[in-house]
């Protein structure tokens, strides 16, 4: 990949320079999803959903397939919108009225289960690639590093696990070392949201326990809403579960809790 397309790339993750819209969180919830329905073709993938996140938390959402986990995440990143309902960031910038492109920019970051990094170039360059701020072309490709520039990318780094590898051409990555720089991707852009699917499909154990790991450390400073279907990499860093079922909430609460609901034992979690 050239850098031309690594940055046109960049470009529609970041939503381009425009400013973002202030966010409210004094209510202590970032997330609000009320009523959410969608229907394709009849089938209804949303069934009056109602989703809140609080800020600074770690939620896990679970359930089966077709439970509507990611339509769910598609709502809120403006790539479907509902039939019905609402979905607020914070207590003022309404979802529904932005695009993609801003939505990213207003702080939701989104890491799909298939890592997207650009292979060709540095685990170092797709962090400053990726960085949020001025996205012009010519800041891009010619503008030096200021040092609080390269402060950042070396603090996520540091986050991330990958000091080490900051030289290393992202392509020769393992599977799990480019989803935790995927990530990395994201908080350069400063996201007040993450939204992480499946992020430790076909990792290795020990990878799985990194990821863990950097989940956990992650929550606090931002909000994390993790989708997964390991259900023993749930427990390891579960502090809140949801568990969707046909389009709504099933159940929620601590892992333990929703684990012993008859309901979802019946429909999800069996023996």
């Amino acid at each position: 990949m050239s850098v031309t397309e690594a940055f046109a790339r960049v470009l529609s993750r970041s939503g381009g320079s425009s400013r973002a819209p202030t966010l409210d969180t004094s209510h202590n919830i970032v997330l609000y999803l009320e009523d959410i329905s969608v229907s394709f073709d009849g089938f209804k993938a949303l069934n009056s959903l109602n989703l809140y996140i609080e800020a600074g938390e770690l939620r896990c959402i679970i359930g089966p397939n077709g439970a509507g986990k990611t339509t769910m995440m598609d709502v809120i990143t403006g790539k479907t919108r509902p039939d019905e309902g609402s979905a607020w960031f914070g207590q003022t910038i309404d979802l529904l009225r932005l695009t993609e492109p801003e939505i990213a920019k207003a702080g939701i970051g989104r890491k799909f289960q298939k890592p997207t990094v650009f292979g060709s170039h540095t685990v170092f360059e797709n962090l400053e690639l990726a960085m949020a701020g001025d996205k012009s072309v010519w800041k891009i490709l010619f503008a030096r590093l200021r040092a609080e520039q390269i402060a950042r990318i070396e603090e996520v780094l540091e986050t991330i696990g990958l000091k080490d590898h900051r030289q290393v051409l992202a392509g020769g990555l393992s599977h799990g070392q480019k989803q935790w720089l995927e990530i990395g991707m994201l908080l350069m852009q400063d996201p007040e949201l993450l939204l992480v699917d499946e992020p430790v499909a076909g990792m290795t154990p020990q990878e799985t326990e990194h990821t863990a790991e950097l989940l956990v450390g992650l929550a606090g400073k931002r909000s994390v809403v993790v989708v997964e279907h390991d259900m023993e990499f749930v427990r390891s860093i579960a502090r809140t579960v949801t568990v969707l079922h046909q389009g709504s909430v099933l159940a929620e609460g601590s892992m333990q809790e929703v684990q012993n609901d008859p309901k979802v034992v019946e429909v999800y979690l069996g023996d």
